[in-house]
């Protein structure tokens, strides 16, 4: 087991990469909101998300977040009334991916700030870091 602050540093980062992953999977999932697809009945682009778990970390004895899995969201696309559209079926629908911008941005919101809370912890623990070193020069 290691000491308490460097345990904050490794919990701190694993928060840290797992909200850059979630980052990343809401971006692709914005930028391919209007991504149909090719042929008259293919399923278009389908929204993912991020499935977070806790782990042991065995060197720091901290739980740390982990990344279970990536998985597609199972709800139903949306269609659009787009005759001309390379993907349209006989009535002249198409299907749309299920990915919603109002909640994508929520997403990002929250993965944002939860990555700067990581940040804060990283940036204090230095802190406390250098001031323990500055205590320890001078006896």
């Amino acid at each position: 087991m290691t000491d308490p602050l460097s345990q904050s540093l490794r919990i701190a980062a694993s928060g840290l990469q797992a909200q850059s992953l979630r980052l990343r999977v809401v971006s692709e999932n914005l930028a391919n909101s209007e991504s149909a697809g090719s042929t008259p009945g293919s399923d278009p682009y389908r929204r993912r998300s991020v499935v977070f778990g806790a782990e042991l970390d065995r060197l720091s004895g901290a739980e740390i977040v982990d990344v279970e899995k990536v998985v597609a969201d199972p709800s139903a696309f949306r269609s659009e009334f787009q005759p001309g559209h390379p993907a349209a079926d006989a009535n002249g629908y198409v299907k749309m991916p299920n990915v919603n911008p109002i909640i994508e941005l929520a997403d990002m919101k929250q993965a944002n700030r939860s990555y700067e809370a990581n940040l804060q912890v990283i940036r204090q623990t230095r802190d406390m870091l250098a001031m323990t070193i500055d205590l320890l020069r001078g006896q």
